[in-house]
């Protein structure tokens, strides 16, 4: 059996074992499903130079037979993996490469150092329906002394298309929680191997110049996706605050790409994602303002009940999180971003033109926001103040989104100025408004004639954030721009 390249497109769904169990019991699928038990070995060298090139290499047992499969991401999307894969029959479980891979050329001399860095021992159960195929895995990953349980639902694309993916997919959401999985079962593997993974926070999104804005948006937008799983299951296990704030920030994120790209996103389902996540936000945000609160009030009886308050406020946060409503949104996301309306309306406009241009417009309309509601900042009152936090913030994530298509030495520079300009403006803005929302949570508490909570008002810091806000104003204002 030689090696030979394939496509593959590959959805997953993770749940626990008892979600598990309900999913079995339903049986979906006329046919009994074929089980085996797969025992798979990962190999890289000390310094992990396949993970880093977006290479895997594994030796898989199954039923006596060994199997090596080279796998390289060819891209993500919402969910939904896309791979290039060589596999072949060997002998044993040591590899066999022979130049039909991609590793060959990538490591030359350095294949000599390719040793195990994990194992995955692992139950499947395998349905194959309208040319889709439905894997459950449950199992175990293990990396020196570091273990993780996997439980989770493969939906692979081996013919048909993507509706009928995303249809079986919502058939197995119907009869199981299901929460729609970011990483593979080779990324658990790693992070295995390194420090233990904390609050996510955004990454600069690899955009290229050769990107139609279409292009761009579902790349934006499975960044912020995943940025929010990621925390989401932080949240879920520890209540991380931390985690918390960057999953609200990944909701922000996202909206704020609607924003941006908000004409090519004219129909009633994009605007329904929008509510749908203002309100996932939004259920987050009351633990977000006593993670605020608790930290400004130091020690004594208002903290104390503060953070009992933040208790129950993470309650609710995560009654939120593990809902129906949020799960299935995500699912949502994942299907509109593949196949949604927007992509198939006959006028293609705006989505077709350069990312770059799209971009660089968007910029240029936030800026403009930001420096006319930014005059006489230390005259406005707190709703006019917050109006303009909210341009500014909008313009922060634009930049962030973009930067990697504004590459030339001049743009590089004038990027990193502009964005330490901004990021101070958004602090000084961000603290204000903790101070302005400070009164409103203390009352809705029943602690607002508490003794201590003249000091959570900030009036002697307010003076000074106003006029150190107003400066960055004038600074971000004056700062040359990176686009064009």
């Amino acid at each position: 059996m030689t090696s030979c390249a394939l496509e593959e497109v590959e959805l997953k769904l993770e749940l626990t074992g008892e979600a598990a169990g309900a999913f079995e019991t339903a049986k979906l699928f006329a046919v009994e499903p074929v089980i085996s038990r797969q025992h798979s070995v990962y190999f890289d060298t000390s310094d992990h130079a396949l993970a880093q090139a977006g290479l895997s290499l594994r030796i898989r047992r199954v039923a006596g037979k060994w199997v090596q499969t080279v796998k390289r991401n060819a891209g993500a999307e919402a969910g939904l993996f896309m791979r290039q894969e060589w596999e072949r029959r060997v002998k044993g479980d040591q590899p066999v490469l022979d130049g039909t891979t991609p590793i060959e050329a990538l490591l030359a001399e350095r294949i000599v150092e390719l040793a195990p860095v994990f194992i995955i021992q692992n139950e499947r159960r395998l349905w194959q329906q309208d040319g889709i195929e439905i894997a459950l895995d449950r199992g175990l990953i293990i990396a020196g002394e570091r273990e993780t349980l996997v439980c989770e639902i493969e939906l692979k694309q081996k013919a048909g298309d993507f509706a009928t993916l995303f249809a079986h997919s919502r058939r197995i959401a119907a009869v199981a929680p299901v929460r729609l999985g970011m990483l593979s079962k080779t990324q658990r593997g790693y992070r295995l191997l390194g420090p233990l993974p904390g609050a996510a926070k955004a990454e600069p999104i690899a955009l290229t110049c050769a990107m139609t804005a279409a292009d761009a948006f579902e790349v934006i937008a499975h960044d912020c996706i995943a940025q929010f799983r990621l925390n989401e299951l932080l949240v879920l296990e520890n209540q991380e605050p931390d985690a918390l704030h960057q999953a609200r920030v990944a909701l922000r994120r996202l909206r704020s790409a609607f924003s941006v790209y908000r004409a090519m996103l004219p129909d009633s389902e994009s605007a329904d994602l929008g509510d749908e996540l203002r309100w996932l936000a939004g259920a987050l945000g009351r633990a977000r303002d006593l993670d605020v609160l608790v930290d400004r009030a130091g020690q004594g009886s208002l903290c104390e009940r503060l953070t009992e308050a933040r208790g129950d406020a993470y309650t609710m946060a995560t009654d939120a999180l593990q809902s129906k409503r949020s799960r299935i949104l995500m699912i949502d996301l994942a299907e509109w971003l593949a196949i949604g309306g927007w992509r198939l309306q006959h006028e293609r406009g705006i989505r077709d033109l350069p990312a770059r241009e799209v971009a660089s417009e968007a910029l240029k309309r936030y800026h403009r926001k930001v420096r006319k509601g930014g005059r006489n900042l230390e005259d406005l009152d707190d709703a006019a103040r917050h109006k303009v936090r909210k341009a500014v913030k909008k313009l922060h994530y634009a930049a962030d989104f973009f930067a990697t298509l504004y590459m030339r030495k001049p743009e590089i520079r004038r990027h990193k100025r502009f964005m330490q300009s901004l990021k101070g403006l958004q602090d000084q803005l961000g603290t204000l408004n903790d101070i302005a929302n400070a009164p409103e949570v203390l009352a809705r508490l029943g602690l607002a004639n508490h003794p201590q909570a003249a000091a959570l008002s900030g009036a002697k810091q307010k003076h000074r954030l106003l006029a150190a806000a107003a400066a960055s104003v004038d600074e971000l204002i004056g700062a040359k721009r990176f686009w064009r």
